[in-house]
């Protein structure tokens, strides 16, 4: 893993601070960006380490090339660290590990899906806040092509793909398209390749703009109430509402709104 502009031959993660926004690039692209310990790891601690950048606001989770956002994992046989293979000696699994720090995440994550997505890709890209996806990009569960069913993924998927067309993605194993993701609700926005870093660039800076605390807080309670019942999530806003109102970037944004001026955030 760098974290400068100039490519290494060996790494497998490339990850560049751009202002305020932390680009997370898997570098495995003669492998179409396929999963392992060590690239999971690496974008673990790319993640991890990002809330503690001064000035970071967002992370961009992205693939190589033009070619796949992420294969899913490497089956390569003696591929290191074989994601089906069992370490009695970890808790859990390393990309369950991944997906369980990226849901806990304050800073919102935005999957660039540059290419196709496929397997543990879908994964990742679910456990991602928002989607940019390339008008060419393909998205496939094609695990029963093998032999096997999509399962430390599945818990993810199922909070952001339809249940039925998912059940339809995960049995039959057959792709869908960019187009029909967008319609599903898979991913945000799509572009064509040559304009998919300007629509990326569009969104990040419609999240820029606005008060960084409120964006911490908000993704932690759209988190948390998803798994609440509704008076389960009546009762936590209640909470919530009193907590964010007593931040200095709410109490600079209700000044603001009242001078009719921008507001000026501190992110506290």
């Amino acid at each position: 893993m760098t974290e400068s502009t100039n490519a290494r031959h060996d790494e497998v993660v490339r990850v560049e601070q751009r202002g305020p926004v932390r680009w997370i690039t898997i570098s495995r692209e003669a492998r179409r960006n396929a999963l392992n310990a060590r690239v999971v790891a690496e974008i673990g601690r790319a993640i991890e380490t990002a809330e503690s950048v001064e000035g970071c606001l967002a992370i961009v989770l992205t693939g190589a090339g033009t070619r796949a956002f992420c294969a899913g994992a490497d089956l390569e046989p003696g591929a290191q660290g074989f994601a089906f293979a069992v370490d009695h000696s970890r808790p859990t699994h390393y990309l369950v590990d991944l997906f369980k720090l990226m849901r806990g995440c304050r800073l919102p994550i935005i999957a660039r899906v540059n290419g196709h997505v496929m397997a543990g890709g879908v994964g990742l890209l679910c456990a991602c806040d928002m989607a940019v996806a390339a008008e060419h990009a393909m998205i496939g569960t094609p695990e029963t092509k093998i032999g096997l069913v999509p399962m430390m993924i599945l818990p993810g998927m199922l909070r952001v793909i339809p249940e039925r067309k998912l059940l339809e993605m995960c049995l039959t194993g057959e792709p869908i398209g960019a187009p029909e993701a967008l319609a599903l609700g898979i991913v945000n926005h799509l572009a064509p390749q040559e304009e998919l870093d300007a629509k990326l660039e569009w969104l990040l800076a419609r999240l820029l703009d606005k008060s960084p605390t409120a964006i911490r807080i908000g993704k932690q309670a759209f988190h948390a109430m998803r798994d609440m019942s509704v008076e389960q999530g009546l009762e936590y806003a209640q909470v919530m509402v009193t907590a964010m109102a007593s931040t200095r970037d709410a109490q600079e944004g209700i000044r603001a709104f009242g001078e009719k001026r921008p507001p000026a955030w501190t992110g506290s």
